[in-house]
C-alpha cells in the first residue's frame, strides 16, 4: 500500500541492537517514535490518516500526518477526510493506528514484516482496558514484537522535570492536551491514579472555537481559515489572561493598552494598477486620430445627403414632368393615365410634389417658410376639399361619400393645426412668464426665495391632501378623528357630479319599470361620466407639474433646501445606486483583537462551549480532594510543586492564572508554586526515552510470551514503576 509523506527514511536501523527499546509517544495530536537513551525522537509526523483516491488511475493511496496541498489536487478528497485513531485521548479506531504504526515503523527504517525491539508506547492516564489490550494484539500479532510497556505520557514528563531539578517529588502534573486535560497527583515520584481528575477540553477546541470567531467575523475570508492555519495563528497570537473581566474592558473602552495587544494578519493583496495620466503626446495623438475619424464620418455623411439630395431633386423633377402631361391629357382619357402612373387624383400627385419639396429643403438645411407654405396650401385646400361646399342633391352617390371623406379629413387638419397653435402660444406664454420669473428674482432675490418656499409649502400641502384622500377614499369608519373628513367631503365636484348621475338613474329606476337603454339619450350618462372622471384628472397633474418645477428650481438655488419625503419619492430621479468600491488592503487584514485571550480562556471555563465541567484551576482542587488524607503537609507539598505540561501549557501567562486561581480555593497563606515544564510538548517522549534506557526496563516489560500465556486480561492491573 503506498505512502505519500515528505518525512525521509531513517538508513541506520540495522545498527541498533534487539535489545534497545522503540520508544512511541502516541498522542492524539502527533506521533513520535525513536531510540531509547536518545534526546530527539527520530520520526514526529501529525497522528490523522486520509485514504482519496487517485482522479486518473482510481487507485487508492494513504496519505499519513503532514501532506502537500499542491499534491492533493490530483487525489479525489471528497469522500476521504483526515480521519483520527483517538475519541478523547482514547485509541478506539484500531484500523486507523495500523496505517500510522506501518508508516512510523517504516520512516524509522524498519524492513521485515516484524519487529524484533521492545516497545514503550504512552497512553493516557486510567486507560480503558479494553483499549489497552487492543494495542497489545495489534503489537503482539500484527508486527511480532518481543515485549511491551505501557506508561503515561504525563507521568513520563513529571519524572523527566523531577530529573532535571523543574518539580518536586511530591507535587501535582497537569496536563492541558489536544483532546483532554489531566491532573496527576504525585507521592514519593509515583503517580496516585486514584486522585487523577480529567475534563474533555483541549487544545482542538481552542483551536475549534478560534475558527468559529474567525469564520463568523470575516465570513467572505471563510476558506482562508483552514485547520493548519488556524492552529499556527492560535499558537502565535493566542494567550491567557491574567483576568478576563480587566482584559475584556480594555478592548471594550478602546484603550490605547488594547490597540498594543491587537495583531493583524495580512492576506495576500495585489494592489489595483494604478492609471497614470497619459501625456501630451497620447493626448495629441488621439486627438489627431478622433479628428480622422470626425473627418471621415462627415464626409461619409455630405456623401448620404448628396446622394438623397440627387434622388429627391430626379424624384421632383418627375412628379413636375407628370404634372406637365397631365396638363395637356384630355378630361376624358385622365383616368387611364392616372390608372398607368399608379396615382388616383391631381391632388395625390400634388401632395406628393409638396412632400418631396419639403424633404428636399429639409435635405439641403434651408428654413422653413410657414407663411408661404400657408399660402401655397390656402389655394390648393379648395381644390383638396371640393366638394364640401357643393349641396348634397347635385351629388352622385360615390361624390357623396367622397364628400365624406373630404369633411372628415378637413375637420381632422384643422383639429390639428390648431392644436399647433395652441401649443405654439402655450409655450410663449411660458417663455414670458420665465422672462418675468427671472426679472422678479433679480430685482429682489430674497422676497423671490420666500415667495418660491411659500407656493412650494402651498402645493405640498394640496398634494398630499389629494394623496391621503386618494387613499382613504375607497371606505369611511364613521369616526371624526383627527385629519378625519366624511364621505362627502373626499369627493371633489366633479366625483359629486358622478355620484349624483348614479342616484338619479338608480331612482329613476326604482319607481317603476325598468326601461333603462330603450332611448339613446340614456346612452349618454356613460359618456357624461368618463367625460367627467377624464377632466377630474387634469388638476392634479398639473399640481404635481408645478411642485416638480418649484421643486428643482428650489434646489437651484437654495442650497440649504430638502424636498419632502413623498414629493422626493415621486417627483425627483431615482437616486443612482452605490457603486461597489475597490478593495484596498485593510479589506484582505485579519485584525486578532479579544479573540486573543478569549478563545483559550475556554481552558478555564469550558462552559462557555457548552462542556459542564471543571476548569484548569478547579482540577487542582478536585485533584486533592480525592486524595482523601490525613497529612496536612502533603497538601502543601502539592501545592509546592505544580508542574503544566502538554502543547496547550505553552500559552503565555498560563502559569500566573493557574497560581492566582489555585489561590482561590486554597487557604489563606498555602504555598503555591506553578512551574511550565522544560519543553512541554517533548518531555514526554524524553522521559520515556529515559526510562527506556535504564538496566530495570526489561523487568517491566509485558512479554509475548506472557500475553499468550496469561491473556489480555492480565492487562488490567498493569502497572509500571517510574521511580524504579
Amino acid at each position: 500500500m503506498p505512502f505519500i509523506s515528505k518525512i525521509q527514511r531513517q538508513t541506520d536501523y540495522t545498527l541498533f541492537g534487539s535489545a534497545t527499546p522503540i520508544v512511541i509517544d502516541n498522542g492524539a495530536s502527533y506521533f513520535r517514535i525513536g531510540w531509547a537513551g536518545e534526546t530527539q525522537p527520530r520520526v514526529v509526523f501529525r497522528n490523522i490518516v486520509q485514504r482519496p483516491r487517485h482522479k486518473t488511475t482510481g487507485e487508492t493511496v494513504t496519505i499519513v500526518g503532514d501532506h502537500d496541498p499542491a499534491l492533493l489536487k490530483y487525489f479525489d478528497c471528497t469522500r476521504s477526510g483526515p480521519r483520527s485513531a483517538f475519541d478523547s485521548n482514547v485509541v478506539y479506531q484500531f484500523e486507523i493506528m495500523e496505517y500510522i504504526l506501518d508508516f512510523g515503523f517504516d520512516r524509522l527504517g524498519a524492513t521485515g514484516s516484524e519487529i524484533d525491539h521492545p516497545v514503550l508506547i504512552t497512553e493516557c492516564v486510567s486507560n480503558p482496558v479494553q483499549s489497552r489490550s487492543k494495542m497489545g494484539e495489534l503489537l503482539f500479532e500484527t508486527y511480532g514484537v518481543p515485549s511491551i510497556a505501557f506508561g503515561v505520557d504525563a507521568a513520563f514528563s513529571y519524572k523527566y522535570n523531577q530529573q532535571q531539578g523543574v518539580c518536586d517529588k511530591d507535587g501535582l502534573a497537569m496536563c492541558p492536551g489536544f483532546n483532554t486535560t489531566h491532573v496527576i497527583p504525585f507521592v514519593d515520584g509515583e503517580p496516585i491514579y486514584k486522585g487523577c481528575c480529567r475534563t474533555n477540553i483541549g487544545g482542538f477546541h481552542v483551536t475549534d472555537y478560534l475558527k468559529q470567531l474567525l469564520s463568523l467575523k470575516y465570513p467572505h475570508h471563510m476558506t482562508r481559515f483552514t485547520w493548519e492555519k488556524v492552529e499556527d495563528l492560535k499558537m502565535e497570537h493566542c494567550y491567557i489572561a491574567p483576568d478576563y473581566a480587566s482584559e475584556a474592558r480594555l478592548f471594550l473602552k478602546g484603550a490605547r493598552e488594547a490597540e498594543e495587544k491587537t495583531r493583524c494578519w495580512q492576506l495576500p493583496w495585489v494592489p489595483p494598477p494604478t492609471e497614470e495620466p497619459p501625456s501630451e503626446e497620447e493626448i495629441a495623438r488621439k486627438a489627431a486620430i478622433k479628428e480622422r475619424q470626425g473627418q471621415r464620418l462627415r464626409e461619409m455623411a455630405e456623401a448620404k445627403r448628396s446622394s438623397k439630395i440627387n434622388e429627391l431633386e430626379n424624384e421632383l423633377h418627375g412628379l413636375e414632368f407628370l404634372l406637365k402631361q397631365l396638363e395637356q391629357v384630355q378630361d376624358s382619357n385622365v383616368p387611364s393615365f392616372l390608372a398607368e402612373t399608379g396615382y388616383v387624383s391631381r391632388q395625390e400627385i400634388e401632395s406628393a410634389r409638396t412632400k418631396v419639396t419639403q424633404s428636399l429643403r429639409k435635405a439641403k438645411g434651408e428654413p422653413k417658410n410657414e407663411q408661404a407654405e400657408t399660402d401655397k396650401a390656402s389655394p390648393n385646400a379648395n381644390e383638396k376639399y371640393s366638394l364640401i361646399n357643393i349641396p348634397d342633391d347635385m351629388l352622385t352617390p360615390d361624390q357623396l361619400i367622397e364628400k365624406k371623406k373630404q369633411l372628415s379629413l378637413k375637420s381632422m387638419s384643422e383639429g390639428r393645426q390648431r392644436l399647433k397653435q395652441k401649443r405654439y402660444e402655450e409655450e410663449l406664454e411660458r417663455q414670458r412668464k420665465q422672462l418675468l420669473e427671472e426679472e422678479t428674482r433679480l430685482e429682489n432675490p430674497e422676497l423671490y426665495l420666500e415667495q418660491l418656499r411659500a407656493r412650494y409649502k402651498d402645493l405640498s400641502v394640496k398634494v398630499d391632501q389629494r394623496k391621503r384622500l386618494k387613499t382613504n377614499g375607497g371606505h369611511s369608519n364613521g369616526n371624526n378623528l383627527a385629519g378625519a373628513i366624511g364621505r362627502g367631503e373626499r369627493l371633489n365636484a366633479v366625483q359629486r357630479e358622478r355620484m349624483r348621475l348614479l342616484t338619479t338613474a338608480a331612482f329613476d329606476r326604482g319607481k317603476g319599470e325598468d326601461t333603462f337603454g330603450a332611448k339613446d339619450e340614456d346612452w349618454q350618462l356613460y359618456k357624461l361620466m368618463s367625460k367627467d372622471i377624464d377632466d377630474g384628472d387634469e388638476g392634479p397633474d398639473e399640481d404635481d407639474a408645478e411642485l416638480a418645477r418649484i421643486s428643482s428650481r428650489l434646489q437651484d438655488l437654495d442650497p440649504t433646501f430638502v424636498p419632502n419625503k413623498s414629493e422626493a419619492g415621486s417627483s425627483q430621479p431615482a437616486a443612482e445606486a452605490q457603486r461597489a468600491r475597490p478593495l484596498t488592503k485593510e479589506d484582505f487584514q485579519i485584525v486578532f483583537g479579544v479573540e486573543r485571550f478569549r478563545c483559550p480562556e475556554i481552558l478555564f471555563n469550558p462552559n462557555w462551549i457548552a462542556v459542564d465541567q471543571a476548569g484548569l484551576h478547579e482540577m487542582a482542587g478536585v485533584s486533592i480532594r480525592r486524595l482523601s488524607c490525613k497529612d496536612e503537609g502533603l497538601e502543601e507539598r502539592l501545592t509546592s510543586s505544580i508542574l503544566v505540561t502538554g502543547g496547550s501549557s505553552l500559552f503565555p501567562g498560563i502559569t500566573e492564572r493557574l497560581e492566582a486561581g489555585i489561590r482561590m480555593i486554597r487557604p489563606c497563606g498555602a504555598p503555591i508554586k506553578v512551574v511550565r515544564a522544560l519543553d512541554p510538548v517533548m518531555d514526554a517522549w524524553r522521559g520515556a526515552a529515559a526510562f527506556a534506557s535504564a538496566p530495570q526496563f526489561h523487568t517491566q516489560t509485558f512479554s509475548r510470551m506472557d500475553y499468550f500465556e496469561k491473556g489480555e486480561d492480565w492487562l488490567r492491573n498493569y502497572q509500571i514503576k517510574y521511580s524504579s
